[in-house]
C-alpha cells in the first residue's frame, strides 16, 4: 500500500525550511519503489516544482504520463537518445565536453535548444566534471549560448547525512566557485547541492532549488525513527496469511535450512518471497522478522542486513506484488 497524502505531508515539511529555494521531488528507481508517476504527480501538488530522475528511461515515463513540469534527468550513457530527451522538454546534466557534444548533437537534431545543468564534482567523485576540467566545460556551454541553451550548475553532497561533518562546507565553496565561473563567462546558472538531509539541516546550502529524495517517502535521512520525526511513512508491504498450520518437535521447516523446531509450534505461511521484494539474506539468516496484524520497518530490516533503507523500499518489485494507491493511510 501507497499513502499519497503521507507523500503530500512530507513533500509539505520539506519545503518548510527550504529557505525560498524551489523544491525537486526525486522520483527515481520507480519513486523510490512507491510508483515514479503516482508519487510525482502528489508530490506536485503538495508544492514541488521540479522533478529529478536517473535515466532518461525514467524521464519518458513522466512525459508520457502527461506530466509537463520542469523534469531533470542526470544519469545517461554516451548512445543515449538525446534528440529524443530534448524534444521532450528533459533537462540533462551534463558533466564533461563530450557528453556536452551529444547532447548538443541530440539539440540540433530536435531543432530545438537543450537544457543543460552543469554538474561540478565536488568531492563526491560521482558524475562531476573535475576542477582542472571545469574551464573547457564552462568555455563550451557558453558558445552554445548562441544556440539558446540554458546552463545549470549543480552538484551533490557526499556527507549530508552528518549536518557537521567539515566536508560539506568544502563542497559547497567548490561548488560556489565553479557557479562564480559560470558566471564569470555570461552564463546565468542556478545552484542546487543539497539532498533529504541537507534540506532537513542545512537552510544555508538551499541556495536556488533543493532535490529531497527518500525523505519524500518513508525514512528519515537523519536516520530518526518515525515517532520522533515530522515525516510519514509512505509505503506498507503487507501479505495475507495463506495457511497456519501444527509442526510437531523435531521436524523440518521450510527447504534449504539445517534447523528444525526445538518443540512443536505453529507456524504461518505467508505467500510472499525473493520475487516479490523479500531479500534473500533475510531468510537465509533465519532473521526475516514479521508482525501478525503489524509490521517490523525498512530500517528495521536494513539494520539486520547491514544495509541502508534504500535498499529495502526500492527492492519492492514483481508483478506478484500489487501497489495499492491510498490517499490517507494509518493516523501516524
Amino acid at each position: 500500500m501507497v499513502d499519497l497524502a503521507a507523500v503530500r505531508h512530507n513533500v509539505g515539511v520539506l519545503r518548510e525550511p527550504s529557505s525560498g529555494a524551489a523544491l525537486m521531488a526525486v522520483v527515481k528507481a520507480e519513486g523510490y519503489g512507491h510508483g515514479a508517476v503516482p508519487v510525482a504527480r502528489a508530490a506536485l501538488e503538495a508544492g514541488a516544482s521540479w522533478l529529478g530522475v536517473c535515466t532518461l528511461e525514467e524521464a519518458h515515463e513522466l512525459r508520457e504520463a502527461g506530466i509537463s513540469a520542469p523534469l531533470l534527468s542526470w544519469l545517461h550513457l554516451p548512445g543515449d537518445d538525446f534528440a529524443t530527451a530534448v524534444a521532450a522538454d528533459v533537462d540533462l546534466s551534463v558533466a564533461s565536453r563530450e557528453h556536452l557534444a551529444a547532447v548538443l548533437a541530440g539539440a540540433r537534431h530536435a531543432g530545438r535548444p537543450a537544457r543543460l545543468h552543469l554538474k561540478v564534482d565536488t568531492a563526491l567523485s560521482r558524475n562531476g566534471a573535475q576542477p582542472c576540467c571545469w574551464s573547457d566545460l564552462v568555455d563550451d556551454a557558453a558558445k552554445a549560448v548562441a544556440d539558446g541553451t540554458a546552463e545549470v550548475v549543480w552538484s551533490h553532497l557526499a556527507h549530508a547525512d552528518a549536518p557537521h561533518h567539515p566536508g560539506i562546507d568544502r563542497q559547497a565553496a567548490r561548488l560556489l566557485a565553479a557557479w562564480q565561473a559560470a558566471r564569470d563567462r555570461g552564463l546565468v546558472p542556478i545552484r542546487h547541492l543539497a539532498k533529504s538531509a541537507a534540506t532537513r539541516t542545512r537552510p544555508g546550502l538551499h541556495f536556488d532549488l533543493v532535490r529531497p529524495g527518500i525523505a519524500g517517502y518513508v525514512l528519515d535521512p537523519l536516520d530518526r525513527p518515525a515517532a520522533e520525526g515530522p515525516l510519514h511513512p509512505a509505503m506498507t508491504l503487507r501479505a495475507r496469511v495463506a495457511l497456519v498450520k501444527r509442526v510437531p518437535a523435531s521436524e523440518g521447516v521450510s527447504y534449504g535450512h539445517e534447523w528444525t523446531t526445538p518443540a512443536a509450534t505453529t507456524l504461518a505461511l505467508l505467500p510472499i518471497g525473493y520475487a516479490d521484494s523479500v531479500p534473500c539474506r533475510l531468510d537465509r539468516a533465519s532473521r526475516w522478522r514479521v508482525l501478525l496484524a503489524g509490521a517490523p520497518t525498512a530500517q528495521d530490516w536494513a539494520d539486520e542486513l547491514g544495509t541502508i533503507h534504500y535498499e529495502i523500499v526500492t527492492g519492492v518489485h514483481g508483478r506478484r506484488v500489487t501497489r495499492t494507491l491510498v490517499d490517507g493511510g494509518p493516523p501516524w
